[in-house]
């Protein structure tokens, strides 16, 4: 047994320290950030406690202020208190983790060590951050209990966004220590964690930093341009759409040649050493502060006219971006490609310049991912997820190899005179057809497929699905038997928009769930949750001024919205990503909602023109008052001028956390740190409810402001508008908004039903569509996916 991880401190507060002071905070542990005290202070100043702490506040300021967010709430910043290594070490005595991320270097980290082992009580985990240096030249003349409760706990950057977290231990670490950390990692933080070797730069680094190298040198090489490489190294490639130069500007310069020196000058038995050496016209980029996105400009830059420019490799001067036409359009092609593993076969099937390069630096990356196995770790699955967990790859090295065909690709990786260690080798004599096959693995240093390891709480909805077919199934949706008396709804519409399909599978799902399981789960697959309903739907008919179309459609989701509501079954939603319009009104018709963190949601209708017309409107001003005790006289003006605000103004919240903060999510509602695990927690929520005894809410009555609110409503309207904050189709749009939250025209305060409330939200919404200036805006959505401002 270990003590719970409950106080934490994080020294040093730059980029990478003070976001995991944030993380730390987002996780609702207590976080004491610590800096030095900044030199060249007067001695006026040396007295005062918060120039002191200049170093920690200036950290925590730009956490707070980060974009993207680092904290998932600007409140969890409360956890951090800040201090100085000088005055305030000894508040470390009550930590049960510490980690550090000070500069890398090895003196400055084996002074804080022996200092911290004199105040960190006995139990406390001692951490470093650091990506390169070794364990045991850290640890040197520290006891055998610093010793046993030390490990590398390697967070990637941005650290709330980025799943990896690589942990490394030494010899001497205790095996309860390291299981206490990896429980922490993956239950406390939602980590992924991947067991790296005591070598530089681990696992991530290693490989990314070789590849990222590889690639470079090779554009040199094929006189290449910086545009066509990203064309071919993103989502071709099967990796993020910043691909690889963009990546570097994202990363830093600076920090990108600072990984690929410590690979240098540490392997220096490394077979492909030279890979890491940095370009002269990198160090040059570097010597100029051409650092990328924290110098406004690295390998791109945007031009006066907002115009996105390319750095030229050698002249390092800036130019129009264009690329070659060819490589153009072979990507253009693929990138609309969605399975990843039919997307880099056929672009290293491509016999143009795209395919060319691809293979070439394909297969070297592949080739010495292979010779590391046992190296830098002893598995390929440790490998695949270090690249898809922290550089943001779909695919691992060893997927990607098993996508191209395994043999076929030993064959093409010889030919190209690239060395495959022999364990490769006699896979491929043994007549093994891939690395993964029917949920086993081959391990390269046994020579024979082992059982994956799979921790149950990640089963997807395949591995959930019990039977050979859905339950019930149309072209939009279908709902699946997902065990222990849970039904399963899935969306199968592109970006899992809402049509009158999926409409209609709603509702069959909630009677299918009343009558044969005890709880019903919507949960999507894809990049995001729901991005709102199918807005071609609505602009054809409006085009074809169908009104009664786009009535009954509207009535169709408002309903299906309210079954789920009322449902005699808990609905549990899982939303994840974009969580947009209807895909939010479908969450707030669910009885709960066990929400991705990183879930980012709004009812964001005014930006097409219209309010929200799937039970949004009336659904969220419920919600807003559903707290209020039977009785009080609250001012529920308030309540309305909120909410009117929330989607008038578009606000989208950009974690879980704030959209409970926003009251577009219940503050009893969960929150899935680790997207892997959202599926079955939802499951596990709804089978909770359902043991729990549950019941379906009552419908309530409000009494909403009536023409009073509807009137003050309309004036804060009228003052945006001749501030030119609004324009005149922005007010004509909040004015039908104000009318439907305070209750409709027609007099004083009263009460108001959900009914009524549910007619006016359909009244409001098919009048937009019939607005010209609301269908520029749809229109133009579709063509340019963006808002107008008309």
């Amino acid at each position: 047994m270990h003590k719970p991880i409950r106080r934490t401190a994080v020294i040093g507060a730059g980029v990478m320290g003070s976001g995991i002071a944030a993380h730390f905070a987002n996780a609702g542990l207590e976080v004491l950030l610590l800096d030095i005290v900044p030199p060249n202070l007067t001695d006026a100043e040396k007295k005062d406690p918060a120039k002191r702490n200049g170093f920690a506040a200036g950290g925590l300021e730009k956490a707070i202020k980060a974009r993207p967010a680092a904290f998932f709430h600007k409140d969890n910043a409360r956890l951090v208190k800040i201090g100085n290594v000088e005055d305030d070490l000894d508040k470390l005595k009550d930590c049960d983790l510490v980690i550090e991320a000070i500069i890398e270097k090895m003196e400055a980290k084996q002074a804080l060590f022996e200092k911290l082992e004199k105040v960190v009580p006995q139990h406390c985990i001692v951490a470093s951050n650091t990506s390169g240096l070794r364990i045991s030249e850290m640890t040197k003349g520290r006891s055998d209990n610093f010793k046993k409760h030390f490990v590398v706990l390697h967070f990637f950057n941005p650290v709330r966004y980025m799943k990896l977290l690589e942990i490394v231990v030494g010899p001497e670490a205790d095996k309860d220590v390291l299981a206490h950390a990896v429980r922490f990692a993956e239950d406390v933080l939602g980590k992924g964690v991947v067991f790296g070797k005591d070598t530089p730069n681990f696992v991530g680094n290693r490989i990314g930093a070789h590849a990222m190298m590889a690639t470079i040198h090779q554009m040199i090489a094929d006189g290449l341009q910086p545009e066509d490489v990203d064309n071919i190294t993103g989502t071709p490639m099967a990796h993020p759409k910043s691909a690889s130069f963009r990546t570097a500007d994202l990363v830093g310069l600076d920090t990108f040649a600072h990984v690929a020196d410590n690979c240098y000058d540490s392997l220096t038995t490394d077979e492909d050493r030279d890979v890491f050496k940095v370009p002269e016209y990198i160090r040059k980029m570097v010597e100029k502060k051409l650092l990328g996105d924290k110098t406004k400009g690295g390998f791109f830059k945007r031009g006066a006219d907002k115009q996105v420019m390319t750095l030229d490799p050698k002249t390092l001067e800036y130019r129009a971006k264009g690329g070659d036409e060819a490589i153009k359009g072979v990507t253009k092609g693929l990138a609309k490609v969605e399975d990843p593993r039919e997307r880099v076969k056929k672009l290293v099937a491509d016999q143009g310049k795209a395919g060319d390069f691809a293979r070439k630096v394909l297969y070297r990356s592949l080739a010495y991912s292979a010779r590391r196995i046992g190296e830098i770790a002893d598995s390929v699955v440790a490998i695949d997820d270090a690249m898809k967990w922290g550089y943001n790859w779909e695919l691992g090295p060893f997927e990607v190899w098993d996508a191209l065909g395994f043999a076929e690709t030993v064959d093409a990786i010889e030919k190209a005179g690239h060395k495959l260690p022999d364990s490769v080798k006699k896979m491929k004599a043994s007549g093994a057809t891939g690395f993964y096959k029917d949920g086993k693995v081959f391990d390269l240093l046994k020579g024979e497929y082992v059982a994956q390891k799979q921790d149950p709480r990640y089963a997807t909805l395949q591995i959930l699905r019990r039977g050979s077919a859905p339950v019930l199934k149309n072209d939009g949706a279908e709902a699946w038997d997902l065990g222990d008396g849970i039904l399963g709804l899935t969306f199968k519409t592109k970006a899992n928009s809402i049509d009158p399909d999926v409409i209609s599978m709603i509702g069959q799902a909630v009677d299918k769930a009343e009558s044969e399981f005890r709880g019903m789960v919507v949960a999507n697959e894809g990049e995001h949750f729901c991005v709102g309903a199918n807005l071609l739907l609505v602009v054809m008919a409006a085009g074809a001024q169908q009104w009664e179309d786009i009535r009954k459609m509207v009535h169709g989701y408002q309903g299906a919205v309210q079954r789920m509501k009322y449902s005699r079954v808990p609905v549990v939603a899982a939303p994840y990503g974009m969580t947009l319009g209807g895909g939010l009104e479908l969450c707030m018709g669910a009885g709960a909602v066990q929400a991705a963190a990183e879930t980012y949601s709004g009812l964001v209708e005014v930006g097409v023109g219209l309010i929200p017309g799937g039970a949004g409107t009336m659904n969220m001003l419920w919600r807003s008052l559903e707290g209020i005790p039977e009785g009080m006289h609250a001012n529920i003006y308030e309540n309305v001028t909120q909410v009117f605000k929330n989607i008038a103004l578009v606000k989208v919240a950009t974690s879980a956390e704030e959209a409970k903060a926003l009251g577009y999510f219940r503050r009893t509602d969960g929150v899935s740190f680790d997207k892997a695990r959202l599926v079955v927690e939802a499951k596990n929520k709804a089978i909770g409810m359902a043991s729990s005894g549950y019941h379906p809410p009552i419908p309530r009555a409000y009494r909403l402001p009536g023409e009073s609110g509807i009137a003050t409503l309309s004036m804060m309207v009228d003052t945006l508008v001749a501030g030119g904050f609004a324009s005149e189709h922005d007010a004509k749009i909040a004015r039908k908004l104000a009318v439907v939250l305070c209750g409709g025209l027609g007099g004083a305060a009263r009460e108001v039903t959900e009914s009524e409330m549910l007619e006016l939200e359909a009244e409001a919404f098919v009048s937009l569509t019939g607005e010209p200036k609301s269908q520029e805006r749809m229109q133009f959505m579709l063509m340019n996916n963006k808002p107008l401002r008309n």
